[in-house]
């Protein structure tokens, strides 16, 4: 645990128990039976998103970071361990890596076999809760970011926008950072209204993103 972080709330004790890899999905014929309720997080390939799952389950290296851009190629499945996985002893909650996006080096046949993939698992997942997409606070919402937005309006499913690098940035650039975000969403059908701002290096806005997730996965 970061010693910039306070000690979990009784609530947040699943973040604290050791999480494992269980699956990494390429095609929708091996995604794991539907069982506890999913949270997936998404964002450009360069955002942060691996050091966010890491410090967001208190983990180093649980999800791979790279150098590479678009190295994540598949849904990568991550649950608390300590349960059998029967019927009766599934996992409260699963995190779901989705491929990173916005890689330039990357073959078009692959680029386009990803995004199947991610639309037919947004599509047809009834226990995808939310999906909560990271968007560099350096730069905001970018082109490649608006097309992900409106596949996530086209395909219905909840999506929270997730600011990353806070610390990358001025302190009192952030409220303008908020408004032009949240203004930018605003008409967007499928978009949760509140932001989340974090730092994976300082530690902020971790604990909100944690009751973020512990609410909605207990949402009926």
């Amino acid at each position: 645990m970061s010693s910039t972080e306070p000690a979990p709330e009784a609530g947040q004790a699943i973040f604290v128990k050791p999480w494992v890899f269980i699956r990494g999905v390429p095609n929708m014929s091996v995604l794991p039976p539907e069982g506890p309720p999913e949270i997936a997080f998404a964002g450009r390939s360069n955002v942060g998103k691996s050091s966010l799952i890491n410090a967001l389950l208190r983990q180093k290296g649980l999800a791979r970071t790279s150098n590479t851009p678009g190295r994540t190629q598949e849904l990568n499945y991550f649950v608390p361990g300590g349960y059998s996985g029967a019927l009766d002893d599934l996992p409260p909650l699963a995190i779901v890596d989705m491929p990173g996006y916005g890689y330039a080096e990357a073959p078009k046949e692959k680029v386009d076999a990803w995004t199947r993939l991610v639309f037919d698992y947004l599509r047809g997942r009834s226990t995808l809760k939310r999906v909560f997409v990271l968007i560099d606070a350096r730069h905001g919402i970018k082109t490649n970011d608006a097309d992900v937005l409106g596949l996530l309006d086209k395909a219905a499913v909840s999506y929270q926008i997730v600011l990353t690098k806070l610390d990358k940035i001025k302190p009192t650039a952030v409220p303008k950072l908020l408004e032009a975000t949240a203004e930018a969403i605003r008409k967007r059908p499928a978009a949760y209204p509140q932001i989340l701002a974090t730092s994976s290096e300082k530690g902020a806005g971790l604990d909100e993103l944690r009751e973020a997730i512990l609410t909605i996965s207990q949402q009926r």
